[in-house]
């Protein structure tokens, strides 16, 4: 067993979706000797078979009911395009699952927060997977920024940029299944700055659309109390630098590329000395989340202290600030769906 998840209990795993992240998952799960995949559900069965014979898993349901019904299922991973994770979860909760929701969460804050007001309801566990919260690195920054190691902290910056073709039947370029660069790529550094600094008193941001009208480019910035700043960005157009930083009175960290993914980091104290932390690491980092959700599981907690619902309907709220402000609408919004009310003031 791996020493980096520590003890782990078992838990009996059902996949709704069939592709890259979702395979990714399975494969992860193989260096999680206590989790087990029992079944899979697509909306067809030749998919779902697929996937099925890919990785030896034994019952395939072309349909997502027949999933979370099954007995032999304890947790259900909802891996499918954004716009499906509000009725895939659901059906799991309803049904007494356990659940872990890819990110984006939901498309907006309105059905996230539906989502963990009937999972509360139903006394069941939920949970966001942002597995880069879960990843040995990103433990230990915690617990330096808890421990004041960089005294008061100033600024944070972070990107997330990706060069994909023009192609209209790319999920990423296609509104309709929730596409553009902020709900897949965005994400994680508007997590990462919600992890390090809270929720944001004012948001300002630019958006720019890719050929298909979905957000192509968008640059971000975030102001806290007492005068914090993050700067974030998140392109479909380049491969940027994919780093992240966190500045602060007595030192800084400065996480290696790929930041969000298992990575190293190193500390400069303000005078410049220099301390390098190296995690080293097997595997893609997707089992980290999991060993989370059964520890929470067979602890009996509802939700994960590493990545709290609240905080993940702050983080859709603030998204749908940017995606306001930007104009970009998806399938599932409404007038309702805008955070203004109640969320951060542009």
């Amino acid at each position: 067993m791996s020493t980096i998840d520590g003890d782990v209990p078992a838990l009996r795993w059902g996949v709704i979706g069939t592709g890259g992240i979702a395979g990714q998952f399975v494969a992860d799960l193989e260096l999680l000797p206590t989790a087990s995949v029992t079944a899979v559900g697509s909306r067809a069965q030749d998919t779902a078979d697929r996937f099925g014979d890919r990785f030896g898993i034994g019952r395939r349901y072309p349909d997502w009911q027949q999933l979370v019904t099954d007995d032999g299922v304890d947790a259900v991973y909802v891996a499918t395009p954004h716009p499906m994770h509000h009725e895939a979860a659901l059906l799991a909760i309803e049904a007494g699952k356990a659940v872990l929701v890819e990110k984006a969460f939901t498309v907006n804050a309105v059905q996230a927060q539906e989502l963990v007001d009937r999972a509360r309801a139903r006394g069941v566990f939920l949970m966001e997977a942002m597995w880069t919260r879960h990843l040995p690195h990103i433990a230990a920054i915690r617990s330096m920024l808890a421990d004041g190691r960089l005294g008061e902290l100033c600024t944070l910056t972070a990107d997330h940029g990706q060069w994909f073709a023009d192609d209209p039947n790319h999920r990423l370029f296609n509104p309709m299944l929730g596409g553009g660069a902020l709900l897949d790529l965005g994400v994680y550094p508007i997590s990462f700055a919600s992890m390090v600094m809270g929720t944001p008193e004012r948001v300002m941001s630019m958006s720019d659309p890719a050929f298909t009208g979905v957000d192509g480019q968008v640059s971000i910035l975030l102001g806290y109390s007492g005068g914090r700043q993050a700067v974030l960005n998140t392109s479909l157009r380049g491969r940027s630098p994919i780093r992240a930083d966190i500045v602060g009175t007595e030192a800084r960290i400065e996480i290696d590329s790929v930041w969000y993914a298992p990575s190293h980091f190193t500390v400069i104290d303000r005078d410049g000395g220099r301390e390098r932390f190296e995690f080293p690491h097997t595997g893609h980092g997707l089992r980290h989340q999991a060993a989370e959700v059964a520890r929470c599981v067979s602890d009996g907690r509802l939700e994960s202290e590493l990545m709290p619902l609240d905080e993940t309907v702050s983080i859709m709220q603030l998204m749908d600030e940017i995606r306001s402000q930007g104009g970009y609408r998806l399938p599932g919004d409404s007038d309702s769906a805008s955070m203004s009310a109640s969320g951060p003031a542009s």
